[in-house]
């Protein structure tokens, strides 16, 4: 009896241990047939997206974390907030980066109210008067912040390529990281994405300025900012600008700034895409043991207005010392709609660098100096470009009559049926390149998160254009390319609307970058795991197959 007791004890505790393990690496995914990334994209609890392909050419690992948020999202009285915002995510948490986290948060919090007083000021005097205040309260906190910590700590497992960007609807951030550092990683970025601490405020403005005022200075930049303002009068597409406007940039509001983060920087409105040499059934339960620890909260979205019907022709110049140049751009719709993804089509049939129609009648003819086009989509809407730069003694209306001429010829049905096919498989090709490289596979599911495209729907986008006829070219090109397109002419001469921001004067901090967190300490002293060598056997690696002249063919897959 005593002995059977025994066994079911035995039993029991094998059946419980089985089914923990079961439970622990049971995350489920989902992964779709004839996806050449064979892409696994997990869920959270928390609501947190997780995009996974293993590519196992080098012993690394591409991350992008994406936060579903940009310049689109900015308060109306507060542009520039999202790009400000991606910069000060690289400054810590109350764990990182601070040397007495209660006394520095307290002047944190002083600061703030007066960054809220010196918005609300009337006077430029009394600006100034408080900007003095801010300035001499940030010197003193500054001597309980341990600057470029998060800095250190990446660089110490690895990373390379640590970056963030900002756009109209994403703030992405960027590491590449060796394959045994994942969880140190995790761990890092977990904590850094869990509060907002804005530590180092008014030295980061100071970067943020120069970004402003190299963007006056540049008029490719100022071109594409006039290109949507034109043609998105209503939406924040063209009534917000990624760096933001110089009143607004130079009149922060860091209670905005938290606001905005306690909003959209939360689990639920997050992806983690990552590419490279991993086992995502261990990666998983190292992701969810650190980043499941964030709280979901629903996200209030932004109220955005929808663009009235173009009626007419927009056209608009600017002034610059740099070449001139014409952009030509139709609104189309939005990206998870068929007219969107045919759009890539018309584009590679226009201008795929050798054969396309722009680059065989304009640019192989010499008739322009040079000429390209670009569909760019977007979630709400999209924009159909093309540009066009003149040769010497050719004025720019006549570089717009030649781009309109080829979007002629798609109206007419003025090309061969074999361009659609050709434009595909260069398409095809073009994809094929980019799966070898890790952050364009990446980059790919951070746009299916972004735009809300569903996996299955992004992946096979380039063979559903493949079935389009010519006739459906047509139709797109009559229906789209109407009356309802902005010309920019970007014109060789004066600028006579740069706004440059004055930098505010900061008295130089004195900090002590030798000191370390406690959480610092922690990470430094984790372990990790060794890489081991993966070596090739040729016998096994290279395939042969007998010809049958005789000949042995040799061959990697």
């Amino acid at each position: 009896m005593q002995a059977l007791k025994t066994i079911k004890s035995i039993l029991f505790l094998f059946i419980f241990s089985l089914f923990s393990t079961l439970t622990a690496q049971n995350f489920s995914y989902q992964q779709f047939e004839n996806d050449p990334m064979h892409v696994r994209i997990y869920t959270l609890d928390n609501g947190m997206k997780v995009y996974m392909s293993v590519n196992k050419d080098e012993p690394r690992i591409q991350t992008l974390i994406a936060v579903k948020t940009g310049s689109k999202n900015d308060p109306d009285d507060a542009t520039g907030l999202a790009h400000y915002l991606e910069h000060m995510v690289f400054k810590g948490t109350d764990k990182i980066a601070s040397a007495d986290w209660p006394t520095e948060k307290a002047l944190l919090q002083r600061i703030s109210d007066l960054y809220e007083q010196h918005r609300a000021a009337k006077s430029q005097e009394k600006k100034d008067a408080i900007y003095k205040q801010i300035d001499s309260l940030s010197f003193i906190a500054a001597k309980y912040a341990i600057p470029n910590e998060y800095d250190k700590m990446v660089s110490s497992i690895g990373a390379t390529g640590t970056n963030a960007y900002t756009s109209m609807e994403r703030t992405v951030y960027i590491n590449n990281i060796p394959s045994n550092e994942l969880e140190k990683w995790a761990k890092l970025e977990s904590e850094r994405f869990s509060q907002l601490v804005l530590r180092l405020f008014h030295t980061e403005l100071e970067a943020v300025f120069e970004e402003f005022n190299r963007g006056q200075d540049n008029d490719m930049s100022r071109l594409w900012d006039g290109l949507f303002t034109a043609a998105f009068p209503r939406h924040p597409y063209g009534t917000h600008t990624t760096i933001g406007k110089g009143f607004d940039l130079k009149n922060p509001s860091m209670v905005k700034i938290h606001e905005f983060f306690d909003n959209y920087y939360v689990p639920n409105n997050m992806a983690l895409c990552m590419a490279g040499d991993f086992n995502p059934d261990e990666a998983i339960q190292v992701i969810n043991k650190y980043f499941g620890q964030l709280q979901q909260k629903k996200v209030v979205p932004k109220k955005i207005k929808k663009e009235k019907k173009m009626k007419k022709p927009v056209l608009k110049e600017i002034w610059g010392q740099q070449a001139p140049s014409v952009v030509i751009a139709w609104r189309m719709p939005g990206f998870n709609t068929t007219d969107s993804r045919t759009m890539d089509l018309v584009n590679e049939m226009l201008n795929n660098g050798k054969a396309g129609l722009m680059d065989i009648d304009l640019v192989q003819n010499q008739k322009v100096l040079n000429a390209w086009a670009y569909a760019y989509r977007l979630h709400d809407y999209s924009l159909f470009i093309m540009s066009g730069s003149p040769r010497e003694g050719q004025s720019l209306e006549e570089v717009r009559d030649l781009l309109v001429a080829e979007i002629d010829k798609l109206k007419k049905g003025a090309f061969e049926p074999w361009l659609i096919n050709a434009s595909t498989n260069d398409l095809k090709y073009q994809q094929m390149v980019q799966l070898e490289d890790n952050n364009a596979r990446a980059g790919m599911m951070v746009d299916a998160y972004i735009l809300d495209a569903p996996w299955q729907d992004y992946i096979s986008e380039i063979d559903a254009n493949g079935k389009l006829t010519k006739n459906d070219i047509i139709t797109f090109s009559n229906k789209y390319f109407t009356n309802n397109f902005v010309t920019m002419y970007k014109r060789q001469g004066e600028n006579k609307d740069k706004l440059l921001l004055e930098k505010p004067h900061i008295t130089p901090l004195e900090v002590n970058r030798d000191r370390q967190s406690d959480f610092a300490k922690s990470f430094y002293a984790m372990q990790s795991a060794p890489l081991i060598p993966e070596f090739l056997d040729y016998k096994t690696a290279i395939k042969h197959y007998p010809l049958n002249s005789g000949i042995e063919f040799n061959y990697i897959k």
